[in-house]
């Protein structure tokens, strides 16, 4: 929990109605990982275990490297010895700058623009490689960019400190916590200069998530490796996204235009046809739903915090 507090478990709670079992561990943990493996029947891991901000990561290569990929050996490990499926939480970033739009699961990966890029790649590998020598199962998701929050308003992003991702960034500061938004660059070749996003809605996400880990429980999966994007087919611009977070709520927000930053790509997003005819997965929230979703999350943060 090194960016998070417990309040989105206790929405979770809110939400099913009931307390599902929670350990709280650091997965870079040798010993903890092989203690919750041997305590526990187990079918399949969903890994989300990763610092996941580009900006950050060019700045502290050595800690993306150390948790990234430290903690999912630590998963490979226990997992190879029970015999347990993978799933994995990859990013379009290991897609890196395409050379063709919308990417497949067969466009190139790029020499990652980012350490945290190339965590992912790098943890890619990993999976690959142990599912061809160890009779393991695994799938990757390559996310695009998840965003918004439950329609219940009870669970939603909630980093600690300054926002590194878009959204919590114009949500808190609509709601006055941060001054203002910065957009970072303005001069890139895309329509209005800002760049071009695959926003997927994180229910949607989640989603995708179930019928992945269903299609490898079920013995559904073509091969013992797979990879899917998982994203809408849909470009938006950041400026774009921002002028409808604005409509949609009926807000005005105070925003400048900021230098570009290290690492952000000009333009990328997903051809979900894989996903859609194997795993029987399409992303199905609007743009509008998802904004709503995440203003409501953040007027809800708020209304706690009285």
């Amino acid at each position: 929990m090194s960016n998070c507090d417990d309040t989105n478990y206790k929405g979770v709670c809110a939400i099913l109605g009931f307390e599902p079992e929670f350990v709280k561990m650091d997965f870079c943990d040798t010993a903890a990982v092989e203690q919750l493996f041997d305590s526990h029947k187990i079918d399949a891991v969903i890994h989300f275990a990763a610092f996941k901000a580009v900006g950050e990561s060019v700045k502290e290569p050595l800690m993306y490297y150390k948790n990234n990929l430290g903690s999912f050996l630590n998963v490979l490990e226990a997992a190879k010895a029970h015999g347990t499926n993978v799933l994995f939480s990859s990013s379009a970033t290991v897609y890196g700058e395409p050379d063709e739009t919308p990417v497949t699961e067969k466009s190139p990966r790029k020499s990652a623009t980012s350490p945290y890029g190339n965590t992912k790649q790098m943890c890619e590998d990993f999976l690959r490689d142990s599912v061809a020598a160890y009779g393991m199962h695994g799938i990757a998701l390559r996310y695009f960019n998840p965003i918004g929050a439950h329609p219940s308003a009870l669970i939603g992003e909630l980093p600690r400190g300054v926002p590194n991702n878009l959204v919590p960034f114009i949500t808190q500061t609509a709601i006055g916590k941060r001054e203002c938004l910065s957009i970072f660059g303005n001069d890139y070749p895309t329509p209005d200069g800002t760049c071009l996003r695959d926003y997927i809605d994180i229910v949607d996400l989640a989603k995708a998530h179930v019928c992945a880990v269903r299609r490898m429980i079920d013995g559904l999966m073509d091969e013992p490796y797979e990879i899917f994007n998982i994203g809408t087919g849909r470009p938006v611009s950041v400026m774009e996204l921002v002028t409808a977070f604005e409509k949609v709520n009926g807000l005005k927000l105070n925003y400048r235009i900021a230098p570009r930053r290290a690492g952000d790509v000009t333009a990328v997003w997903a051809d979900p046809s894989l996903a859609e005819s194997k795993l029987g997965w399409k992303a199905s929230r609007t743009v509008e739903e998802t904004l709503a979703a995440a203003w409501a999350w953040e007027k809800h943060l708020a209304a706690k915090a009285q």
